[in-house]
Order: C-alpha cells, then structure tokens, then sequence
C-alpha cells in the first residue's frame, strides 16, 4: 500500500500525523506551511519533503490532508482545486466543517473524509472519529485513512451524524480530563502537599486508575466500589460529590458541548 501523502499546513495536529508516518517504507510524505522556517525545520527531523507551494503539495498527493483552521478551509480548496482529480482523497480535519461543504468547495472531483482527531494525537495516544461516508471512496482508501490516524492513536469509523457527539466527548475530553487534574493538584495543595510533589502523586494517579481500567476489563462501578470501604474516607468524599450533583453536571457539560458543536456547524 504505497502512496504519497500531503499536507497543507503543519501546525500542532499536522506535526503529529507527520512525526507518526515518518519513515513508514509504503509512505512519502511531503508537505507546505506558509511558515517555510517551521518546515524546513520539520523536514530535517522526519522524513518529509517540503513542496514549493501549496498547489504542488496537492499534485504530488494520493492523499492530501488538510489541517487548516475552519475559517481558511473554504478560501484554500478554491486556491488548490484545479491540482485535485478522481484518483486524490481529500482529508479534513478542520472542526465543524461538514463532508457537504468539504464536497463543495473542492469541486466534487474526488472523494473526501471528515476526520476529528483530539491532542493526545501529539503524544500517540489520541482518538480519532473517521467519516467514510463518501461513496466515491475505494476500499483502498477506506483503509489508508483508518491507517494514517492509526499512526496516532486508535480510529474509531462514524456516521457524520454522530460527529458532534464525539466532538463534545472525545474532541473536549482532554479539557475536562486535564480540568479535573488541576482541581486534584490545587486541593491536594491544600492539604498541606508541597505542590511540585502534588502534581506528580495526580499524574501518577490518572495514569495508574487508567490502566487498571484498561487491564482489568471490569466495569468502572466495580472498580470505584473496590476502592470505598464502609464508613470511610472515600464514601465521605463521592457522597459530597453527588450531593453537589457533579455526575450530573459532568452530563450536562458534555451536552453542552455537542450543542455548541451543532450550532458551530450550520
């Protein structure tokens, strides 16, 4: 499964999907930014090519990714579309830009996908939502897109309709994850922790709770009951937390966001 693939703009997701395809033997990978120090620097440490503008970039694609930001998406494809053909799959990762649009403004001439990858991709381990609902993809394709994301986390295929669901889920998550990291730092502090330790003895506790959930294949009721002894310190910390409604606030916080996502989108 060899084939060149492209991207348009370099920015923090762009590097992450560079830096995880980066000498795969089947892969070439080429690249424009207007910001050409960045490049360059980013040709140097991976295995991409730099091309000189960004209508080369789409004609040496099979696959040209597009990691603009929503609000330039429209104005690029116009800029790129006279390089695209049948034989090109066009991949978006630009938020609340829908397939319909993407479709559009490219001309309808080739296939596209709507991806919504989230920031632990920097790190390998991100999630991403893939919308293969373009008939006009190959098999092949489908499969080089699973692929690609692969590279950076795992993939997960859905309908578009369900994209804004994911969005408020997975595409925030880290906020809320990282959110509620920074409240057990701070209240860790006050109690009485010196807070460079505070910081670590949090981390290693997401780290480790996420991995036994991830080994022990046990629902998490289970595991949070393992950890609440009868009349104990931590029944006395969840009957605070449900007094406070917070399982409920979480709920509408993240409907809030698939919310937002709609009204982003039309």
């Amino acid at each position: 499964m060899s084939a060149t693939v492209s991207f348009i703009g370099t920015g923090n997701m762009g590097t992450a999907l560079i830096k995880g395809l980066s000498g795969l033997d089947a892969v070439r990978l080429t690249g424009f930014d207007l910001d050409r120090e960045k490049l360059n620097a980013l040709c140097v440490e991976c295995t991409l090519f730099a091309a000189p503008s960004v209508r080369d970039a789409v004609q040496e694609g099979d696959y040209v990714i597009m990691c603009v930001k929503p609000q330039q998406m429209q104005a690029v494809l116009a800029q790129v579309k006279p390089a695209l053909n049948a034989d090109k799959c066009l991949i978006s990762i630009a938020a609340g830009v829908s397939q319909e649009q993407l479709s559009s403004w490219s001309g309808n001439v080739c296939p596209v996908v709507r991806v919504m990858p989230n920031t632990p991709a920097l790190v390998g381990g991100g999630v991403s939502a893939v919308c293969l609902d373009d008939p006009k993809l190959t098999p092949l394709q489908r499969e080089m897109v699973q692929t690609i994301f692969a590279s950076v986390g795992s993939v997960h295929v859905l309908e578009e309709k369900s994209f804004d669901a994911f969005t408020a889920v997975a595409g925030s998550g880290p906020a809320y994850v990282f959110y509620f990291i920074e409240a057990m730092v701070e209240a860790a502090v006050a109690a009485g922790l010196p807070r460079t330790q505070a910081a670590g003895i949090v981390a290693e506790l997401f780290s480790g709770s996420l991995k036994l959930a991830n080994q022990s294949m046990t629902h998490p009721s289970l595991l949070r009951e393992m950890v609440t002894s009868p009349a104990g310190t931590t029944i006395a910390a969840l009957m605070h937390l449900d007094r406070q409604a917070v399982r409920a606030s979480i709920i509408d916080a993240v409907l809030a966001a698939k919310a937002r996502s709609e009204e982003l989108g039309k």
